[in-house]
């Protein structure tokens, strides 16, 4: 029943979006070692969402989200992928989460972001409102990307590399749950905004979206000039994100939501009209 509510907040997130991407591809122009690049090699794994939901509630667990949430916080590089991998999944299992929360803060600046370049004021402004967005919801990944923008433009350039760092991380952390090919390996994501800021991480864009029960997205893509350039025979016409925790939670936090579903009972048809 609520498959509708969640296809038009999620297809409504693609017009915000910056271009990830780029910076994505500013954050590997520099050749790492090949101890740092075997550490941030990601393997592609189905997430087991219940173990990961018992070790992020266990306070004994080393992933116990409060403590990811400290490393994190702190800017901890030492942070592998597998603590950032039950960082990101394990947030659905926290009693604060709520997939479709909007920060109050989050579209403050919309109409600056919209800019190519901006004045110091302008830089500012969007600066403070997206550290206060994070502050909100520290998964925000669109306001990360406009964070990172504002920095650089500023230059400041070992602020841009941490929040920089945090996102290609998180990312990876997605990456991680899948290949996003098929409903058996579809990526996992914590908000439907997500699943648009991987595809056009890939160099796409969502045209269409449909929901496949019992919960998985199914986004239409239409790659950009440069990725079928790339790519040519081989590039994807949609990718597919598993939310069926993401809407059990909702459903469990709202469930005002469900009751405000109308259901229609379809009208008697000509031929069961009693006759007079």
């Amino acid at each position: 029943m609520t498959k509708h509510i969640f296809s038009r907040i999620a297809a409504g997130a693609a017009a915000a979006l910056l271009a990830i991407s780029s910076i994505m591809a500013d954050a590997q122009t520099a050749a790492p070692s090949a101890a740092a690049a075997n550490k941030r090699k990601i393997s592609v794994e189905k997430p087991d969402l219940e173990k990961i939901k018992a070790q992020t509630l266990d306070p004994q667990s080393p992933f116990y989200f409060p403590k990811l949430m400290a490393k994190y916080t702190r800017n901890d590089t030492t942070m592998t992928n597998e603590e950032y991998r039950n960082f990101y999944l394990g947030y659905m299992f926290q009693e604060d989460y709520d997939p479709y929360r909007t920060s109050p803060y989050s579209g403050v600046t919309d109409d600056l972001r919209l800019k190519t370049t901006h004045t110091r004021e302008e830089i500012d402004s969007i600066r403070k409102y997206a550290e206060l967005s994070l502050r909100d919801n520290p998964f925000d990944l669109r306001q990360m990307s406009f964070l990172v923008h504002v920095l650089k433009e500023k230059r400041k350039d070992m602020s841009a590399k941490i929040w920089e760092y945090r996102l290609e991380h998180l990312l990876g952390a997605i990456k991680s749950t899948g290949t996003g090919e098929d409903v058996d390996n579809a990526w996992y994501v914590i908000y439907p905004m997500h699943e648009y800021d991987m595809v056009q991480l890939l160099g796409y864009e969502a045209t269409d979206a449909q929901f496949i029960e019992p919960g998985v997205d199914h986004l239409i893509v239409t790659p950009d000039p440069e990725t079928k350039k790339r790519l040519r025979d081989k590039v994807a016409d949609g990718f597919y994100f598993n939310v069926e925790v993401l809407q059990k939670e909702y459903e469990r936090k709202h469930p005002e939501a469900l009751e405000a579903i109308e259901i229609v009972e379809p009208l008697e048809s000509a031929d069961d009209t009693p006759a007079l």
